[in-house]
């Protein structure tokens, strides 16, 4: 039975099943908006036209402006900062065992599920948080040892790097870059 208040680790495959599924809900009621929208001369129309559900593969800037955030977001995303910025050092100078890096990515990793569970965010703030996530799901994979093409202290910086492009894309009052994230 679980305890009250422990929240169990998620595992990166539930995490890439929680996003794909929030994606299809909001694809799946984008295009019903669509569907309702289209009426009178419209439904006649016979060219080709293509409303492309794909979703961004670039992060961007809305519109030049930051994408808005909520209070699990940046709750989230600040504590995976404090639990990443502070073993750097020791990952850049080799210090870290593969012990270590698995406790990281198993925080992270929650961290992350957290944000994926509590997150409300609109459409496309959502599609491109997709892309930060992505990152970091990329990094903690590395770092639990699950992608033997990236050492764990590349991951960690993968993470990072994905922790600042998330607070340079996402309006975070008092969000502070981490450095040395190279």
């Amino acid at each position: 039975m679980p305890q009250v208040g422990k929240h169990r680790p998620f595992n990166t495959k539930e995490i890439k099943m929680a996003l794909l599924l929030r994606e299809l809900f909001i694809v799946a009621a984008a295009t019903a908006a669509l569907a309702a929208s289209l009426v009178g001369p419209a439904l006649a129309q016979t060219t080709a036209h293509s409303h492309d559900a794909a979703a961004p593969n670039k992060l961007t800037l809305n519109q030049g402006r930051k994408w808005a955030t909520d209070e699990p977001l940046r709750a989230g995303m600040g504590r995976i900062r404090g639990l990443v910025e502070p073993q750097l050092g020791a990952a850049h100078a080799g210090k870290l065992t593969p012990v270590q890096y698995r406790e990281l990515a198993a925080q992270v990793e929650t961290e992350v599920g957290g944000i994926v569970a509590n997150c409300k965010l609109e459409p496309q703030a959502d599609a491109m948080l997709h892309l930060v996530i992505a990152d970091i799901g990329a990094g903690i994979d590395a770092m639990a040892g699950k992608d033997a093409k990236l050492r764990p202290a590349l991951g960690l910086v993968k993470v990072a790097q994905a922790v600042n492009q998330y607070g340079s894309h996402f309006d975070h009052p008092g969000f502070k870059p981490i450095r040395n994230a190279h």
